[in-house]
């Protein structure tokens, strides 16, 4: 049985798919924090079967429609005195900017690093995002795009 510190005041980001809690490890930043944090991988759940789990011993900002883009099913728990005060539930957010990049060689946004990525929700069903600029479509989430991370 693993044995991870209980969370006095800070966020415990739940529900993450197997195999994707690196991935929001590494968005965060949070191997280059100065707090405590954990991550749990394949950890056993009774929705999805294996699920990861990030413990942060410490109050963040998280953009939380990253989170929503990398996994909809996401929840992120405020921790305030070793009790939870709030429940977040993600969803596919209907807009992400400076989060992927575009594919497409000849999209303004690769020409010109001054021009932010910008991408809009066209099919919620499918996960399928649209580059504001050059109209090229991107489907299946965080898996098919290239994230870039906050230290680029």
């Amino acid at each position: 049985m693993l044995n991870v510190e209980e969370i006095k005041n800070g966020l415990v980001i739940d529900h993450i798919r197997a195999g994707s809690g690196w991935k929001v490890f590494q968005w965060l930043g949070l191997h280059t924090g100065k707090y405590s944090c954990a991550l749990i991988v394949n950890a056993a759940s009774n929705k999805s079967g294996k699920k990861d789990i990030i413990k942060i011993d410490n109050i963040i900002n998280i953009d939380y429609s990253v989170l929503g883009f990398i996994d909809p099913n996401i929840t992120v728990n405020v921790i305030q005195n070793s009790k939870i005060v709030r429940k977040i539930n993600m969803s596919l957010p209907e807009k992400i900017e400076g989060v992927i990049r575009c594919k497409n060689p000849r999209c303004i946004t690769i020409t010109e690093r001054y021009v932010k990525q910008e991408f809009r929700l066209v099919d919620r069903a499918k996960a399928e995002y649209q580059c504001m600029y050059c109209d090229a479509k991107y489907t299946g989430g965080a898996d098919a795009f290239e994230l870039e991370t906050t230290e680029s």
